[in-house]
């Protein structure tokens, strides 16, 4: 029999004798052994070519192919190794399904015992059968779903499948109802995977495997996408742009070049010109370097980053989905209220209590979470255990059961100490006491989200004198003690501040709903004039794995970036379906981690918003990087398409582009893309996800960049020639030299795209003055050595000629920090007549 999700379960007889060997050994080759399966594995080779199907890599690999063609051969062993570096570091991020697939299974027992034909044996975990009987005790790991048919003070810790942070009092009666039973009330049944809390039990298997509901975790895992991030799909659109404008570009060539007679080797040495001219070789080793050095920040923070490219898409988020257990909330039930009738009666409460408890506290703390609030709460306010037990020993323990629905100890005082449920003290308690008072606070309590205990007292000097299951009313209430997890202190600010910067979080639990209301309120997530559908927005109760991973896909099919905290194995597919997958480092099950793309190592929340604005200073670094190299590129491309049109030699050699891409204005590129951020980046709201990487605004930047730096390189190269009638090789070295400086110097106007270079802390990034004084001095270096001028096929130029070349790179970066406060003043004077 498989038990479908959430179907009230008759009772019918179960045979305590349990499956004859025989019966077993034929379900276990009929169904299968008891394993969690990966439905879907991708093969390593699938994973190694699916690093090279961005439209950027595959322009690469083909600046690969033409380095070597025109014997460039250092260059392209450069650019294959930074090929090679981004693919290895992707192959290897893609394989974590396999690994958080391989933790989920080592959740489940590799032992287990069972009854059959009468006597108890121990049995391999996956040969267990569906009709077998589970003999359980604390300390053991279910190994399968079940059906409760015993239960001796049996409970389970359900916390990584459900998020119930207390442990589940299991019991033989089914739940009231005839409706599908959420998994966090199904009260008798244990599940594969839960650790057994307390107590002891027998339970008939119902689900084997991928049936089971850690299986069907395991299947939302394998189906759980893993997409591209929004960076790598920015990424990818200008790749695509590139590869049109580099197929444009070679026609065009073919065109220019048949126009002017042009012989077909000089023909194909334009078309790789064009090329290299357009491609921005060294940008996906800045941005990888970027990326890392985020994560270095980060690490500083407390975040591990398991997933590289993870890291900018924080700076997109526009939504926070985060589980409530461990997260917002501490994950350790705390006393939240006391009820007396009047205060003076609150330790007289406290000592009953604290009498009514088997745990422990000390270094080492043991026992039932409820007993371990109380006594926390307790020593706080005075009270210890350790008196009450040596002046008034026990004398008898009635333990905790969900038939009795409390627990009673009798002492050597002649009282029997009783904690259980409000409705069982208010039935039993003496005539004279004001049941409705405590009936009424008792719902009070609980619709602040509190788990209510009455706490009471009678005579009884033996055993005979208390039985929990009959109908003495002679009780004498002492009060009433309201339990919750508590909200995190940080928490509620981080909400705060999430809110601030234009980040929505929505809390996605399976408690209660009006637990979840009630901690909601606490946290500012909705307040008392919140209407439904806000409520509905923003929180999500009684939510399964799957209702987890179901809200994520929603968020994302409207367009929003979604992140997903989490700690428990119900989180692990909602967390991995998510654009970034956050496991809480403290509570995370291994599960959780494995498929998470960073961990908080501290559990706090506010970790994240820290998180948000290294990824948003990252995006904003890495765009206004891109931005740089291309229009250094297009510069370099508009010049060579100038002496194309005008039938003249090309200015740059092959050469000489690749030299400008990877070795010079690479470096301060990298510089721009580990930059300071502005201090008010978390006062922006976050990015629209449909926005792409370079929008109109971007594309001018760099059209206004490329036509001044091109004049200014054209205009250098044609005097050289026309004017002053210098050599081919000279005017070259003119034109090199100037587009070099030029494109160094053009970093300082980069920094900011609002602010001028002065105004923009000109000392704040000292590693961009250091790489552009270094690649100065490489570039003079280049003309002044006899065995560079002839590998670059350069002239010689003298010092005047340097400075004619470095005063005419000024223009661009003056002209491009001039155009800023031209917008600046624009936008002033629109906002002073609006």
């Amino acid at each position: 029999m498989t038990l479908a999700r959430g179907e009230p379960v008759s009772l019918r007889p179960v045979s305590l004798e349990g499956l004859q060997p025989e019966e077993a050994a034929r379900r276990l080759a009929q169904a299968g052994p008891n394993t969690i399966v990966q439905r879907r594995a991708t093969p390593a080779w699938r994973l190694v070519l699916a690093q090279f199907e961005s439209p950027l890599v595959l322009i690469l690999v083909v600046s690969i192919v033409i380095a070597a063609i025109i014997g460039d051969i250092v260059d392209a062993i450069a650019i294959a190794i930074i090929v090679g570096i981004n693919a290895t570091i992707g192959f290897f991020q893609e394989r974590k399904a396999a690994r958080a697939m391989a933790a989920l299974r080592e959740l489940t027992s590799p032992h287990a015992r069972v009854r059959r034909a009468g006597s108890i044996r121990s049995v391999v975990a996956t040969e267990i059968v569906v009709g077998d009987l589970l003999v359980l005790e604390a300390g053991d790991v279910v190994a399968a779903d079940a059906r409760v048919v015993e239960a001796h003070a049996l409970a389970t810790n359900e916390a990584a499948l459900t998020g119930e942070s207390m442990p589940v009092a299991k019991q033989v009666e089914a739940p009231a109802g005839s409706e599908p039973i959420p998994l966090a009330e199904r009260s008798d049944h244990v599940f594969m995977g839960c650790a057994v809390a307390a107590g002891t039990g027998v339970a008939e298997v119902v689900a084997i495997g991928m049936q089971t509901e850690l299986g069907r975790i395991a299947t939302l895992l394998d189906t759980a996408s893993d997409d591209r991030t929004p960076l790598q799909r920015r990424l990818d659109r200008v790749g695509r742009v590139l590869l049109f404008v580099c197929l444009g570009l070679v026609g065009l060539v073919a065109l220019l070049g048949w126009l002017h007679g042009m012989a077909w080797q000089e023909l194909f040495m334009a078309s790789v010109s064009m090329t290299v001219a357009v491609v921005p070789e060294g940008l996906p080793a800045i941005i990888t370097i970027a990326l890392a050095v985020g994560m270095q920040r980060m690490a500083k923070h407390r975040v591990l980053i398991r997933r590289l490219a993870a890291v900018e898409t924080l700076g997109s988020v526009t939504i926070i989905c985060t589980d409530k257990t461990g997260t917002l909330t501490s994950g350790i039930m705390s006393v939240r209220a006391c009820w007396t009738g009047a205060a003076e009666h609150e330790p007289e409460l406290l000592r009953i209590a604290v009498g009514c408890c088997d745990a422990e506290l000390g270094e080492h703390e043991s026992g039932d979470a409820t007993e371990l609030a109380i006594l926390r709460y307790a020593r706080d306010h005075g009270v210890e255990r350790g008196p009450i037990e040596r002046e008034h020993p026990r004398l008898h323990v009635f333990p905790f059961s969900p038939a009795t629905r409390s627990m009673a100890v009798i002492r050597s005082d002649g009282r029997a100490y009783i904690k259980g449920a409000v409705e069982l003290i208010a039935e039993r308690a003496r005539a004279d006491f004001d049941v409705a008072a405590m009936l009424a606070e008792a719902e009070a309590m609980a619709a602040r989200g509190l788990r209510v205990l009455a706490i009471a007292s009678r005579s009884a000097r033996d055993k005979a004198d208390w039985d929990p299951c009959g109908d003495a009313r002679d009780l004498e209430p002492a009060g009433l003690i309201g339990m919750a997890d508590p909200p995190r202190p940080e928490a509620r600010k981080a909400i705060a501040d999430a809110r601030a910067a234009g980040v929505q979080t929505v809390m996605i639990t399976g408690d209660h709903p009006i637990t979840a209301h009630a901690i909601a309120l606490e946290l500012g997530l909705i307040d008392e004039s919140s209407d439904a559908e806000t409520i509905a927005a923003r929180v999500r109760a009684r939510s399964t794995a799957e209702d987890k991973i179901q809200i994520v896909r929603e968020l994302r099919a409207r367009g929003e970036i979604v992140a997903m905290t989490g700690d428990g194995v119900n989180d692990a597919p909602a967390i991995r379906e998510a654009d970034v997958g956050l496991a809480m480092g403290e509570t995370a099950t291994e599960v959780t981690r494995e498929a998470s793309d960073m961990i908080l190592v501290d559990d706090d929340l506010s970790t994240v918003l820290t998180a948000i604005r290294e990824g948003r200073v990252i995006y904003e670094n890495i765009q206004k990087t891109i931005v740089y190299l291309l229009g250094g590129n297009f510069s370099e491309l508009l010049l060579m398409l100038i002496a194309a049109a005008l039938g003249m030699p090309f200015p740059l050699l092959p050469l000489h582009l690749l030299w400008i891409n990877l070795l010079t204005e690479p470096m301060p590129g990298l510089a721009l893309a580990v930059d300071v951020p502005d201090r008010d980046v978390l006062d922006q709201p976050p990015r629209d996800p449909s926005e792409p990487l370079l929008g109109r605004e971007q594309w001018a930047v760099i059209g206004f960049n490329a036509l001044i730096q091109a004049s200014v390189g054209f205009a250098v190269y044609w005097s050289a020639l026309e004017l002053w009638g210098r050599p081919l090789a000279d005017a070259r070295s003119l034109a090199f030299t100037t587009m070099v400086a030029a494109g160094l110097l053009r970093a300082f106007a980069f920094r900011s795209t609002r602010r001028v270079f002065w105004a923009a802390r000109p000392f704040a990034n000292l590693w961009l003055l250091l790489v552009i004084a270094i690649s100065m001095v490489m570039q003079i270096a280049l003309q002044r050595w006899s065995f560079s001028r002839e590998l670059f096929q350069l002239g010689v130029l003298s010092w005047s000629d340097l400075g004619i070349a470095l005063g005419l790179a000024l223009i661009p970066v003056t002209l491009l920090e001039l155009a800023k406060l031209v917008v600046r003043g624009i936008a002033r004077l629109r906002t002073r007549n609006a």
